[in-house]
């Protein structure tokens, strides 16, 4: 695949209405709507654009689509620790740890409880092997010692605790 691309770069070095290869002292310039093909002046660029009009515009077209439907590489989110697949904006598809408040996906999560099910292992997080918690106090606790190490992530999910609980003061401390 690598030597078809150097081929066609090959093939472009040269004007495409007069043919002019590209050396030390002429530089063909590039196409503005497709990028594909280059031309030594705008008096070729001219003369050949009644030829080059519909394949220019339908690979301009095709070049806005890439850019318009381009999935994004990551999130605001960052990516799973354990898969390295960006995590979905959506709650329900993540979950936070709150022994190390590390954000997983929710695919990495089920699979670890399938293996800890299927093995009859202790009840673990996937990323710090810290014990779940059994209790939300335990949750709680496990999230203040979060808070007193200065853990952003967890002194916001302490805020939203205190927010659920009616403490809207204590939420924004």
């Amino acid at each position: 695949m690598s030597s078809n691309l150097a081929e066609d770069e090959n093939v472009m070095m040269c004007c495409a209405a007069c043919g002019v290869a590209e050396v030390d002292d002429t530089k063909l310039k590039k196409c503005n709507g497709c990028y594909l093909v280059k031309y030594c002046g705008v008096k070729c660029q001219r003369n050949h654009r009644p030829q080059h009009k519909r394949e220019c515009k339908k690979r301009a077209a095709e070049l806005r689509d890439e850019i318009l439907f381009k999935q994004n590489e990551s999130s605001d989110l960052g990516d799973c620790p354990i898969c390295c697949l960006p995590l979905s904006n959506d709650d329900d598809k993540s979950i936070l740890m709150g022994c190390c408040s590390k954000r997983i996906c929710i695919g990495c999560d089920f699979s670890n409880q399938l293996r800890e099910t299927k093995e009859k292992l202790q009840k673990k997080c996937l990323f710090c092997r810290h014990p779940s918690p059994n209790s939300e106090e335990e949750a709680k606790l496990n999230n203040m010692k979060r808070v007193e190490a200065n853990d952003p992530v967890a002194i916001c999910q302490m805020g939203v605790f205190r927010y659920e609980e009616g403490d809207y003061e204590g939420a924004f401390e």
